[in-house]
């Protein structure tokens, strides 16, 4: 195994701008925690990080561009302060242009776009991980449709960059169903759907948890744990990117009455 190559993660980010917000700060206080110590588990430091949010797909797989990506205030009924929230990370046009010739050879379409900014998929849990923003971020949107697979194959093409010193993270959550947030309700099937995808992730083989994560709708209650898949799909991403690393659960926080787990390939637990 290469000793300098980065792990990947899968991080659930929690509800619209948590750290902004005082009165949330309590519900989150473990992933504030398990996010501010998450820089320290690594081999060395990011020459740059690669994230894939929930938060934004498109027609085809579609890179950021941006020296200096601005925000994307994408959630509403939040106090006034959270829509001038700034993260001045550089952005990395020579780790676009990378990425988006990783996945052109490897025959996925992919497109870019100068002016997408940070949505709090990835403004939450950097600000949290590297709160002086000094390193640089590119995006990478989903692609409409959500096809799994497509997803795992666009993460396996994505490989190479865990030994350039690029830290990979998929963004989302293990539950989001906005009518189920908060319900007794919820409860089992979010426990129940998330024992599920951590089988998966554990899997020895790639190869079988690659086919539970494409087969994800056969988890018990998947489609109430996900009526849409935005917020999954980055950990389809995160799995391709992790080769033959098995996965594990990072920790899971539990707010709003769900769990929220996030997941490491590729490092040695603490």
């Amino acid at each position: 195994m290469n000793a300098s190559r980065l792990p990947v993660y899968f991080l659930s980010h929690g509800g619209g701008p948590w750290p902004y917000v005082e009165s949330m700060r309590p519900m989150f206080a473990r992933t504030a925690a398990e996010f501010a110590a998450l820089p320290a588990r690594l081999p060395s430091r990011p020459k740059a990080i690669l994230a894939i949010s929930g938060h934004w797909e498109a027609p085809d797989f579609t890179v950021s561009t941006a020296e200096r990506p601005p925000m994307e205030y994408d959630y509403y009924g939040f106090p006034e302060h959270t829509y001038h929230i700034s993260y001045p990370a550089p952005g990395a046009p020579a780790l676009a242009a990378r990425v988006k010739d990783l996945l052109s050879s490897s025959g996925l379409g992919v497109s870019e776009d100068a002016a997408r900014g940070f949505d709090h998929g990835v403004f939450v849990p950097l600000s949290l991980m590297y709160p002086q923003a000094d390193v640089p971020v590119v995006m990478l949107s989903l692609r409409s449709g959500y096809d799994a697979a497509e997803h795992i194959r666009a993460g396996q093409a994505l490989a190479p960059l865990r030994d350039e010193g690029i830290l990979i993270i998929g963004s989302g959550l293990t539950y989001h169903n906005m009518r189920g947030f908060g319900r007794d309700e919820s409860t089992p099937v979010a426990e129940a759907f998330e024992a599920y995808l951590n089988r998966a992730i554990s899997q020895k083989s790639a190869a079988a948890r690659n086919d539970m994560l494409v087969h994800w709708e056969n988890g018990p209650g998947a489609r109430l744990a996900h009526p849409r898949e935005d917020h999954l799909v980055p950990l389809m991403v995160v799995a391709g990117a992790a080769g033959e690393h098995t996965g594990r659960a990072l920790f899971i926080d539990h707010a709003m009455k769900v769990p929220m787990a996030s997941y490491e390939f590729g490092a040695a637990a603490a």
